[in-house]
């Protein structure tokens, strides 16, 4: 045997062995070391057997079958593998994924919660479905057919803008032409030979306020003074007109309990003084009717009418 012979054989031999030990170590990873589960979906489009299964995007499994429930034919049933002692729990939503963009479909598991409990091997994990391509396209085609609308809208709308700005331009140049600018700098040299001519009473104007300001800061000032001159008496007597009305307010209250004390023999004099006018009034009347009684104390006989 030539020596290319023996180093053929070599190669040949060492391959084998490599693809005994990939053979063996795929057959130890899946066989006995998986688990059972199923899942419902009503769209399962471009999933196959042998599919990937992610478990919060981490491959996990593989898709063994795919077919139409037994139980609800209008449901996918999805049977599936998984990894010993991958933590599916009652919070897992199993639904329709993808790989990566290149890739085909794929069934990813979310990771659920986890105070959750642990679902046992063959239960059934929840599903969600996802939104197949059909109802993409079509939701896509409303919002084409709104964007048309919205686009024609917005149109008539930059039409309508585009004549308005024209409007102003063409308001600005009417504004900003020749005969306009002439007028203004007109008035703006009339305003500048205004304040030329009107300086010097505006000058003097100013310094009258100034003066003037400055006597009223003088007389604020003297008002101060003269407040802070006045307020001590003003204190004084006011303190003094307090103490007065307190006095005067004790004589009140005195005079009262002196009222109150005596008020029968107020009652016995103005009785007194009522009986004193009565016996008045009746001496009064008695000198009216007899008047000589105040000389004589008997009364003259009457004279006697002669014969």
């Amino acid at each position: 045997m030539t020596t290319e012979a023996k180093v053929g054989a070599f190669v040949l031999g060492c391959f084998s062995i490599l693809a005994l030990t990939l053979i063996y170590l795929i057959n130890a990873e899946f066989s006995g070391r998986t688990v059972p589960y199923r899942t419902y979906l009503r769209y399962a489009g471009g999933l196959e057997p042998g599919a990937s299964v992610l478990f919060g995007g981490i491959n996990v499994g593989k898709v063994t079958a795919v077919r139409p429930a037994a139980s609800d034919p209008t449901k996918i049933e999805i049977m599936l593998d998984v990894k010993q002692h991958t933590p599916v729990n009652e919070k897992s939503v199993a639904k329709l994924g993808l790989v990566s963009v290149m890739s085909g479909a794929a069934l990813s598991i979310t990771t659920g919660g986890n105070d959750a409990r642990r679902l046992p091997p063959g239960s059934t994990i929840s599903s969600q479905e996802a939104a197949s391509l059909d109802e993409i396209a079509g939701k896509m085609a409303v919002v084409a057919d709104n964007a048309n609308g919205l686009i024609t809208q917005v149109r008539g709308e930059v039409d309508g803008i585009s004549g308005d700005a024209r409007s102003l331009l063409a308001n600005l140049n009417t504004v900003t032409g020749k005969p306009n600018q002439q007028r203004i700098r007109s008035a703006l040299d009339n305003v500048n030979e205004m304040l030329e001519t009107e300086r010097p009473k505006i000058d003097r104007l100013t310094d009258q306020l100034n003066a003037l300001s400055q006597h009223a800061d003088e007389t604020m000032q003297n008002v101060n003074g003269t407040v802070s001159d006045v307020r001590e008496p003003i204190g004084k007597d006011l303190a003094d007109l307090q103490s007065t009305l307190l006095q005067a307010k004790q004589l009140l209250s005195d005079m009262q309990v002196l009222v109150r004390a005596n008020d029968y023999k107020i009652d016995d004099t103005i009785e007194n003084l009522r009986t004193a006018t009565q016996n008045l009034d009746e001496l009064t009347d008695s000198v009216k009717q007899r008047p000589w009684s105040l000389v004589r104390i008997k009364q003259l006989e009457d004279r006697k009418v002669p014969k």
